[in-house]
Order: C-alpha cells, then sequence, then structure tokens
C-alpha cells in the first residue's frame, strides 16, 4: 500500500493532543486557538489545484442558471478558495469559526490583485465575496446570505475531516439543507489513506464515508471502536438522501494529498438532490 509524505508529522501529532479529550461544544474554539496561536499546518497559500482543474474542465458538472449564482466554502480558513470561486462568477461566501482565520482571509483578498490564478474568467462577471463570522450548524450567518438562505454550490475540502465522526450525521444533514434544489455539493475526498484508528484530526475519510453518510443525511450509523464504518448495517439510502454524480481521481491536488511514490490519493466526487 502506498504510504504519503506527510506520515507521520509532529504537526498531526500536535493536531491531534491539542483536540484530546475536548468535548464537541469546544471543538470551534479549539480551532480558533490554533489559528491565534500560528499554527495552520492545513493552510497550503493558494486554493488547491483539484478545484482549478474542476471548475476549467467539468462544466458539464454544474447546472446553468440564470441570474446570481452563490458558492458557499465552511471552514474556508483564509479563503483562497472563496476567491478562485469568485474568479468563475459565484457571489462566494467564506464561513469560518475563527475571526483571526477571517482576518487572514481579508488579507489574502487583498493580496490577490493582480494574481493570475485570481483573475475573471472569460465570459463570466466577477462575483462578490463575502467573509462570514459563525458555526456552520446554526442559522445566525444566513442572515448575511443575499436572497435564499441555500447555495448553488457547496464545497468541502478539509471541513469533514476536521470534524469528530460523531458530528458527521449533522454535517450530512446541513449540507442537505444548504444545498439549493438544483445545486451541486463538491467534496475533495481527504484524507483517504489514513487508518481510522489512528484518529484525528484530519479524520480519515475514505470515498465510502461520503457515500454512507450523504445518501442518508441526519442518520445515525454503525463504526466499530476502532472507527471503522461498518458498511454491511447501514441500511439503504434515505428518500431525501443525496445522489452523487460524479466521481473521479483529480490529475492534481496539494501536495498532502500524494503518495510517496507520486500517485494522487485524493478523490473527487460531486453530489445533488434526488431526482
Amino acid at each position: 500500500m502506498s504510504t504519503t509524505k506527510d506520515q507521520p508529522t509532529d504537526a498531526r501529532a500536535r493536531l491531534k493532543a491539542h483536540f484530546a479529550g475536548a468535548d464537541l461544544a469546544a471543538n470551534p474554539s479549539k480551532w480558533d486557538d490554533l489559528w491565534r496561536e500560528g499554527f495552520a499546518p492545513w493552510d497550503r497559500g493558494f486554493p488547491n489545484p483539484a478545484l482549478v482543474d474542476l471548475l476549467s474542465e467539468r462544466g458539464d458538472l454544474f447546472p446553468e442558471k440564470e441570474g446570481r449564482i452563490k458558492a458557499l466554502v465552511p471552514g474556508c480558513g483564509k479563503g483562497y478558495d472563496v476567491l478562485l470561486l469568485s474568479s468563475w462568477g459565484y457571489d462566494a461566501y467564506g464561513l469560518d469559526v475563527s475571526e483571526k482565520a477571517l482576518e487572514g482571509a481579508r488579507q489574502t483578498e487583498k493580496d490577490s490583485e493582480g494574481q493570475v490564478i485570481y483573475k475573471t474568467k472569460d465570459g463570466v462577471q466577477k462575483g462578490s465575496v463575502t467573509w462570514l463570522s459563525g458555526d456552520f450548524f446554526k442559522n445566525e450567518f444566513l442572515k448575511d446570505v443575499d436572497g435564499e438562505p441555500n447555495f448553488d454550490l457547496i464545497y468541502d475540502y478539509t471541513f469533514l475531516s476536521a470534524l469528530p465522526p460523531s458530528m458527521r450525521p449533522a454535517w450530512s444533514n446541513r449540507f442537505r439543507e444548504l444545498l439549493a434544489p438544483e445545486g451541486r455539493i463538491v467534496c475533495l475526498e481527504f484524507p483517504t489513506y489514513k487508518e481510522p484508528s489512528t484518529g484525528g484530526p484530519p479524520w480519515a475519510l475514505p470515498p465510502k464515508i461520503y457515500m454512507a453518510h450523504l445518501p442518508r443525511p441526519g442518520k445515525e450509523l454503525p463504526y466499530t471502536e476502532d472507527g471503522e464504518l461498518k458498511e454491511s448495517e447501514i441500511g439503504e439510502p434515505s428518500e431525501n438522501g443525496l445522489r452523487r454524480i460524479e466521481h473521479f481521481q483529480p490529475k492534481r491536488t496539494h501536495e498532502i494529498g500524494y503518495s510517496e511514490d507520486g500517485k494522487v490519493t485524493d478523490w473527487i466526487s460531486v453530489w445533488a438532490h434526488p431526482k
């Protein structure tokens, strides 16, 4: 089995120790603490190349819509992916529980002027950028969202991997709630290579985790004590479950998503409401 370049790391050990014994209510403040300490090993300084390629090469996955289109990036950090989505015409909302992270996002926005990767793409009108401070699982942040309280695109990269496994039912249900009727969810699945027994964050997320939870939003699913999903016991998808319309490995991604022999370990899944 291929191993990844970042296994093991002092950063990962520090992350695990930082969250050890913390209850769920403390999870947001624990992430804010790390931003304030300047400890953010997940921050790569630029948008994920997998998202860059998806937007430029797979427009067929995103239905056309008249008027403005909105995108949400929960756990946006310093906002690189938010600014990229804006350059593709989305009114892009970056949400984070950490005010310190959002300070960095506003600075990223200032520094983005003149950078080629954030240049408005041909044939589109540049979208607006809005930074939101709040809890993804609560509705307060929606008061600052224009129009309907839903989004045409929701993008998850490292957000789910930052959440304890017990929050996966709430995560899947919240994605369903916030997705516009014809919208799309894009999950850049990471880390797919970790053993669940190693804990987190980041928590192990092989593709089967997404395939189990998103079609069964809000449902508690069985896991072993070592964190393995009991696939034979999860039952049929829910009537309101999201459906996966595409699943593939990107040609490139952030360095942390490669094995030691240079193979991409990340996956991309695209989701929609049931027909």
